[in-house]
């Protein structure tokens, strides 16, 4: 039988998040179910498979079945500070320290709070994230949704002058700005992790054809603009992103599995009980669209 793609209940800019059953996860997609995967991605963006309860290597595999899967995270910060799950192809969403206990306040598990700000996965890299895939493997009681914004109808709802004001305009991304900005001690060699990228503020999504509004808190400033007038655009433009009509806000359910394009939304954790465990897993694919070059080149 083949998987069921549900259009969830349309947010007032449109829907753009869908619910895929009568599939499992755990076994190879058939090659029509994938082809079927991608066209909902397309349409959609944001696809949510219930009841998933994948082992990692099971969630690799599915990854792999759209790209090839990034590494470059867990390689060049992540295992750094801890490889509780021993691959690098996934990456470790949770409050746990390395023994798999809850992590406690000043754990670097813990001090992820950048992630409750706007932004897509790998944007800040010069070959970005096209689709994550985020397991739920224990979810919290209270908080912890996961809030998608469609940036195609943030493009679309944009006023006239502001579309033409930021035609031509390119940001810089930065890895740690949100971190750097909140005070969070990162080492010189994490922030130096990744260097900074470039990225047109207006992109065209390949899957729809839509214009998309580019903009996240990984942008440290914009190109001939002064620091505080670019990063003032960069601010008023993730507002435009995160009104409430181009929000989806996910409840997580232990095996739920949502897979989301990151050429089309970006997310944000929202807080949670850290003494109560939460434990996420993440593969991501890679895209095939180099940035416009490191600004610190």
């Amino acid at each position: 039988m083949p998987l069921t793609v549900t259009p969830l209940s349309p947010t007032p800019a449109g829907d753009f998040v869908a619910r895929v059953t009568d599939v499992d996860l755990r076994q190879p997609l058939e090659p029509a179910d994938r082809a079927a995967v991608v066209a909902a991605a397309d349409r959609y963006a944001v696809l949510v498979f219930p009841g998933q309860h994948l082992a990692k290597e099971q969630l690799v595999a599915f990854g792999a079945a759209f790209g090839e899967v990034d590494t470059t995270l867990q390689k060049k910060l992540m295992n750094r500070v801890q490889n509780r799950l021993g691959l690098d192809t996934v990456t470790d969403i949770s409050n746990l320290d390395a023994e798999g206990k809850v992590a406690g306040p000043d754990h670097w598990q813990t001090t992820t709070i950048g992630n409750r700000f706007w932004h897509s996965d790998g944007s800040y890299k010069d070959l970005p994230i096209r689709y994550s895939m985020l397991n739920a493997v224990t979810a919290v009681g209270q908080g912890g949704h996961t809030q998608y914004a469609d940036l195609r109808a943030a493009y679309d709802t944009l006023d006239p002058g502001t579309r033409e004001w930021i035609a031509d305009k390119v940001g810089i991304f930065w890895s740690h700005n949100t971190r750097a900005w909140l005070g969070v001690q990162d080492s010189e060699d994490e922030r130096r992790a990744f260097p900074k990228a470039r990225w047109p503020l207006v992109r065209t999504h390949p899957g729809s054809g839509r214009k998309v509004l580019w903009c996240d808190s990984k942008v440290w400033g914009i190109e001939g603009m002064s620091l505080p007038e670019g990063r003032a655009l960069a601010h008023e433009l993730i507002e435009h992103i995160g009104q409430r009509e181009h929000v989806y806000s996910h409840s997580w359910q232990a095996g739920d599995l949502v897979m989301y394009d990151n050429r089309a939304t970006c997310h944000r954790g929202r807080r949670f009980n850290h003494a109560e465990r939460r434990e996420m897993r993440r593969v991501e694919t890679t895209d095939d669209v180099h940035s416009l070059g490191y600004a610190d080149a």
